[in-house]
């Protein structure tokens, strides 16, 4: 076995990545190039349902890595963070069907309301939901968005934020999960991600790049080596903290998405052993 090709085995795809992909045609192409892992995004087994899904990931030699994406805890009313918390659990379900060992969190935000309110909602989902992912066996991921998504989508901007509210909650099933497009910023990184190590908190990691400049703040992400994110240094902090699970290629791009995928899956590869 050649040193690119494992180094492959411990790649993960999510197929937001290759959004024009089908979830088969997905498999089929990452099974090829020797990926393995990919990281399920819930629209990508909208017209079959989970269970189906799970079936067509375990006939083949890729190992799900993740169902993505749980979270949006905090609202206005309590009938709408109801809802939320029933979501989750729908989307714990799945999980399980699909095999996933994971769920990422995004966790969400309220506009209406400060933000300390809404990391208060996200800690009470969280633990409204833990009782299901302790009987299903699944890990909940706190995801630290960047702090422009602050508004609505995460109010946990920060790894010290998402430490702090996995530490409080006390469940091996509650971690974090590091992306390099949201955290690479923050001078504490480093040592947050040490303590989250130390914590055996380090449930995943996802990579891309920040382009400069950037076009569109959600759907211009970069391949790893296409912008101004050290991925290398950040890889070595997860590793040097004890963290070796997959790195998870994650990249929202209207032009990547409009490209051929077969020549953007190469280029990901090629991106993942240069720069990851």
């Amino acid at each position: 076995m050649t040193k690119n090709q494992k180094d492959l085995n411990k790649l993960c795809i999510h197929t937001i990545t290759t959004k024009p992909w089908s979830l088969e045609e997905s498999l089929e192409h990452y099974a090829a190039k020797g990926v393995g892992g990919i990281s399920v995004w819930t629209d990508a087994y909208a017209n079959m349902g989970p269970a189906k899904a799970g079936r067509l990931i375990a006939d083949s030699p890729l190992e799900v890595v993740s169902l993505v994406r749980g979270g949006f805890f905090p609202k206005a009313s309590v009938a709408e963070r109801a809802k939320s918390i029933d979501d989750n659990k729908r989307l714990l379900e799945e999980a399980a069907e699909l095999g996933a060992p994971l769920i990422v969190l995004v966790c969400g935000a309220e506009p209406s309301q400060p933000l300390s309110s809404s990391r208060a909602q996200i800690q009470e989902g969280i633990e409204a939901i833990l009782p299901l992912a302790e009987s299903l066996n699944i890990k909940l991921g706190i995801e630290p968005l960047h702090p422009m998504y602050a508004d609505t989508r995460s109010a946990v901007s920060t790894l010290n934020q998402a430490n702090d509210m996995t530490e409080a909650i006390q469940s091996p099933l509650v971690g974090v999960v590091v992306d390099v497009y949201h955290l690479w910023w923050d001078e504490r990184l480093a040592a947050e991600i040490q303590r989250a190590g130390e914590k055996d908190n380090l449930f995943a990691y996802h990579i891309c790049d920040w382009k400069v400049p950037t076009e569109d703040m959600l759907n211009d992400r970069g391949l790893m080596g296409e912008g101004c994110i050290n991925v290398p240094e950040i890889s070595n902090w997860m590793a040097n903290a004890g963290f070796h699970g997959f790195t998870e290629v994650e990249i929202f791009s209207q032009r990547h998405w409009q490209s051929n995928q077969s020549d953007f899956l190469d280029k990901i590869i090629n991106a993942y052993q240069t720069h990851a």
